[in-house]
């Protein structure tokens, strides 16, 4: 008997110990690192950035943010560029015919409301080159030559009529606004914590990117992703402990605007069309440049009364160009449309007319898709296209994701999720919210893996070192998967045109974009250039364009996985 006692004794104590050692041991961590204890709200301070895992482009900020002075901090609101008075006509002498192929340039003026001219730039206005009867457009460069005028430049890539529109999107005044918001507030937007005990008690609170944003007069919590490094914090709920969070959504939009800031940035100086100050044009073949009035007219009889088509050489101005790959920049303009198509100038992008053709160029591919909603839309166009792509109900919220959709003759895979905190979105549970980084260090990847990232549009609500921070993380898992499988097609949407307000403005989208393309410079990663396909033909811009860009954005996107 005494010896069982001893043997009992022994057992328990194994157990005790066992039991010590259990809780130990250095087990991985979660998804995300909950700290056992709310932390005080310190004063902030930037997390140090790795500026070394990113080319030399992103480290200055100040550089590859550039924007010309915008002048003085006046209140005289008709001192502000005004889309009506302010003018553009050609450079050089007026003519109505011009060389397929050629340039056609333009000087504007920018004015105020009182019709003085303006004596520095700063002003964001958007030039295109239209072809209405030939569903044609192509993005303008515009240049600003710091003191009050911009050249306009247009390359005429296709042989018919074209008429020059610029739009006014936002004056220097305003641009000084987004600018000084954008640099000094830590955020314009805030989000909802939503947590929950063990006996059901639910409490509320405000979460944001900083502790300060959050608007705690007490303790934080802070969540961190330890794969990315990204933070998270939320308000202490006053009852409930930090790993009590189990929600998240949007919150509310911050009062950042004076009353003047908001004069500036209203709908009726926002995104308005300048006066015409160049008539139609006539493009003409490069044979036909040179002919007399005569051959002019009967070439314009050709094209606009029996509208016979011609070899196709003559009508757009394509040189021959290689497959779409990845591991080359686009140059501007990255492409034009003609018949509602969008053609590539840098590589030779394909149409997709059939679903046979979707699914051939989709065969074996799993593809994932990390971004917002405006990727989204890939995953939806994919799925109403071709109705063998059967959607998986997983049972999320549909704004969050993730989602999914399979072929199973074909062997295709499409999934997508949205990016994490700072999303805003519907309220949702925090275990579907997954960085992108972390997604990517999951990857095995490979010949027959498909990678497209679309983030930013949720990020110009808070100062660009956010971004860019965020930037650090995703690229280094980048490089970790081309690194591991170079076959791996990786592939960059760019930031749609769409918003107009001071939470998210196309100037705000435009740098967001800069720093998108300096992040993967020197990795062999596509892009699609969304910026430029959402801006270039004469519709009202949308931060959710409609079926027809969509389309020809999934169609470069698919250029992209045919031609690997």
């Amino acid at each position: 008997m005494g010896q069982f006692k001893s043997y009992k004794i022994l057992t328990v104590g194994l157990v005790f110990l066992v039991l010590v050692l259990c809780f130990m041991m250095p087990w991985p961590e979660p998804m995300i690192h909950w700290l056992p204890q709310p932390s005080t709200a310190p004063e902030y301070v930037s997390e140090s950035i790795d500026w070394d895992s990113l080319p030399q482009e992103l480290p200055n900020l100040t550089s590859l943010l550039y924007w010309p002075t915008t002048g003085e901090d006046r209140d005289d609101f008709l001192a502000s560029t005004s889309p009506r008075t302010s003018t553009y006509c050609l450079k050089g002498p007026a003519h109505t015919t011009f060389t397929l192929g050629s340039n056609l340039e333009a000087i504007l003026v920018a004015r105020d409301h009182r019709g003085r001219a303006k004596l520095h730039g700063g002003d964001l206005f958007r030039a295109q080159l239209l072809g209405p009867e030939l569903r044609a457009g192509v993005p303008g460069e515009v240049k600003d030559l710091e003191n009050g005028t911009y050249l306009l430049s247009f390359p005429l890539l296709w042989a018919g009529w074209a008429q020059v529109q610029v739009r006014l999107i936002h004056s220097s005044e305003a641009v000084r606004v987004l600018q000084r918001v954008w640099r000094e507030k830590r955020a314009t937007v805030d989000f909802r914590g939503y947590f929950r005990g063990t006996d059901g008690p639910l409490e509320t609170v405000i979460c944001n990117v900083d502790p300060q944003s959050t608007g705690a007069k007490g303790p934080t919590c802070q969540y961190k992703d330890v794969v990315s490094g990204e933070s998270w914090f939320c308000a202490q709920p006053s009852t409930l402990p930090c790993n009590a969070l189990v929600g998240h959504s949007s919150g509310s939009y911050l009062k950042v605007t004076t009353s003047h800031d908001e004069a500036l940035l209203a709908g009726n100086v926002t995104d308005q069309k300048l006066p015409s100050g160049v008539p139609p044009i006539l493009v003409l073949p490069a044979a036909q440049g040179n002919m007399s009035n005569m051959g002019q007219k009967l070439t314009q009889l050709v094209y606009s009364v029996l509208r016979l088509e011609p070899r196709a050489s003559n009508i757009i101005a394509l040189p021959s160009r290689p497959p779409c790959s990845p591991g080359h920049l686009s140059p501007k303009p990255s492409g034009f449309y003609y018949q509602d198509r969008w053609h590539s100038t840098f590589c030779s992008s394909r149409s997709f007319p059939t679903v046979d053709s979707i699914l051939n160029c989709l065969a074996g591919r799993i593809v994932y898709m990390l971004g917002d909603s405006t990727l989204r839309q890939w995953w939806e166009y994919l799925r109403d296209t071709v109705p063998s792509l059967k959607p998986v109900d997983l049972h999320v919220t549909y704004q969050v994701g993730p989602l999914m959709a399979v072929e199973t003759t074909r062997g295709t895979v499409l999934h997508w999720r949205a990016h994490s905190w700072p999303l805003r979105s519907l309220r949702t549970p925090v275990a579907s919210l997954h960085s992108v980084a972390r997604e990517l260090h999951g990857l095995a990847g490979g010949p027959y893996t498909v990678v497209v990232l679309g983030i930013g549009a949720h990020f110009t609500t808070f100062p660009p070192s956010i971004f860019a921070r965020r930037l650090v993380g995703i690229r280094a898992a980048v490089k970790a998967l081309l690194d591991q499988e170079p076959s791996t097609l990786v592939i960059i949407k760019l930031a749609n045109t769409g918003y107009k307000s001071v939470y998210g403005s196309d100037w705000l989208t435009l740098q967001v974009n800069r720093l998108l393309q300096a992040a993967f410079v020197g990795l062999r990663v596509a892009f699609v250039d969304a910026w430029e396909m959402t801006s270039t033909l004469d519709v009202p811009d949308n931060i959710h364009p409609r079926k027809l860009i969509v389309r020809n954005e999934v169609e470069l996107f698919l250029s992209f996985i045919c031609s690997t």
